[in-house]
């Protein structure tokens, strides 16, 4: 790598801790032109530091996974807004797994207000949003607990959901390549989403634009084995036309306008695709 300015050093550090860096709060801080953060963010997406994304750019790393409080707060209100929608899109009366993850969990925050559901997950942090709820019923996957995120792993877990066939299943990705793979960084939880798929009617995938940016190295699946994509803003035209020619519903939880607002005078080539689709 590059020798770094201490802005771009300050810079990094900050993206490390949060997952995520924005322009404008970036200039704020440093008391620079939104221009002058732009340059020091390219700067780090050339030495593959970083990734751009709208408005700003995530830490790069094909490897390893961000951290769970991390990953919270990219996207975070995207997030949200995948969550409301898929949720809605849930009828009362469901089965339903639901796996790993942030967005994931901002799916069940929305359901809390749904009636008799029975949702099989392997994420602590779902059980524990919605056990309160008297008209959910929850069952939780056994299998060892990953420390870091509350997710719940490994072949007990995997065997528990070969026990169902549920309506639907809710699933979310760290990466999407342009060929349509959905791709992870744990091949144990790896396992135990394959068997979610297998297992269940329809296949919801809730995933923000950030992870069309981003690699991991282990295989999901395909985008061709869900039925509905709930994301953020308009795909890219390639994996638009993949969708399309595999019959997945697409659905944006943002509205254009709102997605727009967040573009940036200088754009990466990625941003303006999305933009463009």
């Amino acid at each position: 790598m590059a020798v770094l300015s201490q802005r771009q050093t300050d810079i990094l550090n900050i993206a490390r801790a949060s997952g995520r860096v924005m322009v404008e709060d970036l200039a704020r801080r440093f008391e620079v032109s939104a221009q002058t953060i732009r340059k020091d963010l390219n700067d780090l997406c050339e030495q593959r530091a970083l990734t751009r994304i709208h408005g700003g750019a995530i830490i790069a790393s094909g490897v390893e996974n961000l951290a769970y409080e991390a990953r919270r707060f990219v996207a975070a209100d995207e997030k949200k807004a995948i969550g409301a929608t898929a949720a809605a899109r849930i009828p009362n009366g469901s089965s339903l797994f639901i796996n790993i993850g942030t967005t994931t969990e901002e799916v069940a925050s929305a359901l809390t207000s749904h009636q008799d559901l029975l949702v099989i997950t392997n994420n602590l942090n779902v059980a524990m949003l919605l056990y309160p709820h008297p008209r959910i019923e929850v069952i939780v996957a056994g299998g060892s607990v990953r420390r870091s995120d509350g997710g719940v792993v490994g072949s007990t877990a995997t065997q528990l959901i070969g026990q169902f066939k549920v309506d639907y299943a809710i699933i979310g990705a760290s990466a999407i390549d342009e060929e349509g793979a959905l791709l992870d960084f744990d091949y144990r939880e790896v396992q135990v989403a394959q068997a979610i798929i297998a297992n269940a009617r329809s296949v919801m995938l809730v995933a923000d634009s950030t992870k069309l940016h981003r690699s991991a190295p282990v295989r999901i699946a395909h985008l061709s084995q869900i039925q509905t994509f709930v994301t953020d803003r308009p795909l890219p035209d390639g994996l638009a036309a993949l969708c399309h020619s595999r019959g997945i519903e697409v659905v944006s939880a943002m509205p254009a306008d709102e997605a727009d607002d967040s573009a940036e005078p200088t754009e990466t080539s990625s941003s303006a695709a999305l933009r463009r689709a």
